[in-house]
């Protein structure tokens, strides 16, 4: 091998290292929130994303070792391969590159029937505490949620008890949109007019980033909000505190912040209207069914008092 030739080698050779290791480090140093899960679902859908990578990476590791191995052996530099011309194809070959991806396939789908029932987000979770009801309203661009029996309410801020099963009952108050707490489980669509279903549980203690994960219009960057899971006493004494702010959720606040507005702070509420999330629901539904062709509303409406009986 010629001087030349050894150099573009070593350079090559260098520079798939140089790349492997950035990769390496950059994944070490990054937090990745769904490979760092604090909850049992999340824990779930973790393992499940690990599993069919590395069932994947049976197929794809060996195929491109087979490239790389092909451009070396066949160059044009320095032939080394058997020429064969008359070669037509190859029966333990060909069973071969049938047969795994067959297997694989058939692995794969019968991991996503029982991954499919086992992680149903309208399934409730097996617990020995008893299950609490949060109310989650998508809204342009922020978040709401409505501890009905708690009777609070807070902006861009959940908070949840470890190990206590959480019923997150999720709908919209504007465009379809999508909740998202990505270390304590998947994400589930927020629709107007729609009921939908999350079940978590938080493991451990922290803070956890939330988002919207379905862009929903020019504050959709700034749509995010905070679930902080800590211990069954510290989630009573936050209680205590919300229940004794003086701001109530009443229709015409409700009104007041359905409006639209980006990078919403923080903020709590006292005794939420009464029925307000079904009212949300129904209005929705209301406007469907009279307003037959006119799917158009008004974003700073609130539930009329009649949707809340």
């Amino acid at each position: 091998m010629s001087k030349n030739k050894k150099i573009k080698s070593g350079v090559i050779v260098a520079c798939i290292i140089i790349f492997v290791s950035v990769a390496v480090w950059y994944l070490i140093h990054t937090n990745i929130p769904v490979l760092e899960p604090k909850g049992t679902i999340g824990l779930k859908e973790r393992n499940l994303l690990l599993f069919a990578l590395a069932l994947s990476a049976v197929v794809v590791i060996p195929v491109f070792f087979m490239l790389f191995s092909f451009v070396w052996r066949y160059r044009e530099s320095k032939p080394k391969g058997k020429y064969s011309p008359e070669f037509d194809h190859s029966r333990p070959i060909e069973a071969l590159w049938w047969l795994i991806p067959s297997i694989l396939i058939a692995i794969l789908s019968v991991v996503t029937w029982n991954s499919s029932h086992t992680l149903d987000p309208y399934q409730p979770i097996a617990s020995k505490t008893p299950q609490m009801t949060i109310q989650v309203v998508a809204m342009d661009w922020k978040w709401l949620f409505i501890y009905p029996k708690q009777q609070i309410a807070s902006v861009n801020y959940v908070f949840m008890p470890i190990n206590t099963p959480v019923d997150f009952e999720i709908t919209s108050d504007s465009v379809m949109n999508s909740f998202w707490i990505p270390q304590l489980g998947g994400q589930i669509y927020a629709m107007p007019g729609m009921f939908s279903q999350l079940h978590l549980m938080a493991t451990s203690q922290g803070n956890f980033s939330g988002s919207s994960a379905n862009i929903s219009g020019r504050g959709f960057a700034g749509m995010t909000f905070v679930a902080h899971a800590a211990s069954e006493q510290s989630f009573l004494n936050w209680v205590k505190n919300v229940v004794k702010t003086p701001d109530h959720l009443t229709l015409s606040a409700y009104a007041r912040l359905n409006r639209p507005s980006e990078n919403n702070p923080v903020a709590y509420y006292s005794k939420p209207a009464n029925n307000l999330f079904v009212g949300i629901i129904s209005r929705y539904m209301s406007l469907n069914s009279t307003a037959s062709g006119n799917n158009s509303h008004s974003y700073n409406s609130a539930p009329t008092t009649e949707m809340m009986q």
